[in-house]
């Protein structure tokens, strides 16, 4: 007797045609016109799931099934720890009145975030506050970021012995600091232990360039007006540190005050009354909200003015020399970003600054009636004409 082996019967979609079971016949799945009309009372869901399985064998069927279930538990728990997580929160408390008062600053800060791949209200969000020079406001602010548990704290030279007097827990980046360690935010450069890291620049090089600059710009230079604002907590530090370098060059330094941009004109008027031969202002919040209106005052005043950076050089001073700023704000973004991704500031070396920009204005030389040495203009960075 000689048994014939039967070909195998093949599975079919559910609710397929009877003649789809006969071994050999092809399979196929619905057509339009049959969806709905096979299997009454079937849901409108399972036709498609039933036609999206047609032409596929047991094996097939199952795998199909068990990777559409593993997908549908999947995607809500992906979806729902997006929406859940928790975005990063930096808090930077600024000096002046508003974002427009700290251009070019304030755009850099988010531009250095942005070049780290963060995208605000994304994957972080940035809590500004704006005290306008007011240390009632710095002191509140500080304050109010704090209590708003953000992750990390940012702020300048005037900003961050508020935000260290405000928190021990929540990391701090400063920046625009003159010397951390003087201010207490930091034990040591190396290693500044604590919450506190950041970037310094300021140094006693520093003050003694910007007055070297002067004395080779302004022939029988020997009295220098240096603008402060007695109400920053650095001003005693810029003091002590400028009649230092002073003394050093045989000039004498005398002191003007200006707690704000309005009593400006005033100091300088009392400069021209003191004999005074040239002025550079003290770093801090002050100098540079009065950025545009220092430079025209010294001007028409006939006071050659030495600025601290690109930011306070370009509105007319004769001279500049200072650490670039803009890197500053890059660097400090950088900061803050290794510490959201779990480094501990103490372990983050505060940052000295490295480069340093020389700028010359000959034009406003020409209205002062100076010439400037050729050798100053062949070693300055940037040369104005």
């Amino acid at each position: 007797m000689t048994l014939t082996r039967e070909a195998p019967i093949r599975s079919s979609p559910r609710g397929a045609p009877r003649d789809a079971r006969v071994a050999g016949t092809p399979l196929r799945g619905p057509t339009a016109t049959e969806l709905g009309s096979w299997i009454p009372g079937i849901s409108a869901s399972t036709r498609v799931f039933d036609a999206l399985c047609a032409g596929m064998n047991g094996i097939a069927r199952r795998d199909f099934v068990l990777a559409l279930a593993g997908t549908a538990v999947a995607w809500p728990l992906a979806a729902r720890a997006q929406q859940g997580g928790k975005i990063p929160t930096v808090g930077y408390l600024w000096h002046a009145g508003s974002a427009d008062e700290e251009t070019p600053y304030f755009g850099a800060i988010r531009d250095g975030f942005a070049k780290l791949g963060y995208v605000e209200g994304r994957n972080l969000k940035l809590e500004h506050r704006f005290p306008n020079e007011l240390p009632e406001r710095f002191k509140s602010m500080a304050a109010e970021l704090v209590a708003l548990n953000v992750d990390v704290l940012m702020g300048g030279s005037i900003a961050s012995p508020y935000l260290r007097d405000a928190t021990t827990k929540i990391p701090i980046v400063f920046m625009f600091v003159p010397d951390p360690v003087g201010m207490q935010l930091v034990q040591n450069i190396a290693r500044p232990g604590g919450n506190i890291t950041g970037l310094s620049n300021f140094g006693r090089d520093l003050a003694g360039k910007r007055l070297q600059f002067l004395k080779e710009l302004v022939p029988g230079l020997s009295r220098v007006a240096f603008l402060i604002n007695p109400n920053q907590q650095t001003t005693g530090m810029y003091v002590e540190v400028m009649r230092a370098a002073a003394a050093q060059l045989g000039l004498t330094l005398h002191t003007f005050e200006a707690r704000s941009v309005e009593e400006m004109e005033p100091a300088f008027d009392a400069m021209v009354k003191a004999g005074m031969q040239a002025v550079t202002p003290a770093q801090g919040g002050t100098a540079f909200q009065g950025r545009a209106i220092i430079p025209k005052l010294a001007l028409a005043r006939h006071l050659p003015l030495c600025a601290l950076s690109r930011e306070t050089f370009e509105y007319g001073a004769l001279v500049s020399y200072g650490p670039d700023q803009l890197e500053m704000c890059y660097r400090a973004a950088a900061y803050a970003d290794k510490i959201l991704k779990g480094a501990k500031p103490g372990d983050l070396p505060a940052e000295q600054p490295t480069k340093f920009e020389f700028l010359l204005n000959l034009k406003t030389a020409k209205a002062l009636g100076l010439e400037v040495p050729l050798h100053l203009q062949q070693i300055a960075d940037e040369v104005i004409e």
